[in-house]
């Protein structure tokens, strides 16, 4: 089932729909430093970047992931992307409220990745904002799900800031950059956190 891709507009970015319209914006994005993307797969030229694009659409296509393009909002350029992915739709028997849902009960929030100038801006902080409203109050999701490499410690403390809750460690979760198996750190915010989340993440970008 194909999920519905909103805009999701802010003050510093705009998520858009990923299309291939953006392929070139992705482009010059990923270039900027490639030597940033120590801990996730960022498609480098326009033959991976267009194969990057097309993937995310088979996964909307397939009802799978709502994948974005990261906009900066003072002047249309390109500065990244980010994704729902490993969207749940939870098994509510007859008779329950939640029976017949067509959105999801829970997700993940990840393929996320920034140009060089825009890391440290307020881009990611909002950018999250707009995610994570839209999942629990447009989808009244139950949980979102961030996982990164064990290691990456930013990235770990990035999520903590915000309120994400460590569940531990997945061994051999997912290809590392490397295409070795990679061991995640797993966090979640779950509906009820959601009101402490919204507030850190407000009062973090009113101070930007």
């Amino acid at each position: 089932m194909r999920m519905e891709s909103p805009v999701l507009q802010g003050g510093h970015v705009r998520l858009e729909p990923l299309d291939y319209s953006h392929v070139d914006g992705l482009v010059a994005a990923s270039a900027a430093d490639p030597s940033l993307y120590r801990w996730s797969f960022v498609p480098q030229g326009k033959v991976e970047v267009t194969t990057y694009v097309e993937t995310a659409l088979v996964g909307r296509d397939a009802g799978t992931a709502v994948p974005f393009a990261t906009i900066r909002v003072n002047d249309g350029v390109v500065i990244g992307s980010t994704r729902f992915f490993n969207l749940e739709r939870w098994p509510w028997p007859p008779g329950h409220p939640s029976h017949g849902r067509s959105v999801p009960d829970a997700c993940e929030i990840g393929y996320t990745w920034l140009t060089r100038p825009a890391v440290r801006t307020a881009a990611n902080t909002e950018a999250k904002l707009l995610m994570l409203a839209y999942a629990f109050e447009a989808w009244q999701a139950l949980r979102v799900c961030l996982h990164t490499d064990e290691h990456n410690q930013r990235s770990r403390a990035a999520i903590e800031r915000i309120g994400g809750q460590f569940e531990g460690i997945l061994r051999a979760h997912r290809p590392a950059t490397n295409y070795m198996p990679r061991n995640s750190a797993r966090y979640s915010i779950i509906a009820a956190e959601w009101p402490e989340v919204k507030r850190r993440l407000s009062q973090m970008l009113s101070q930007r």
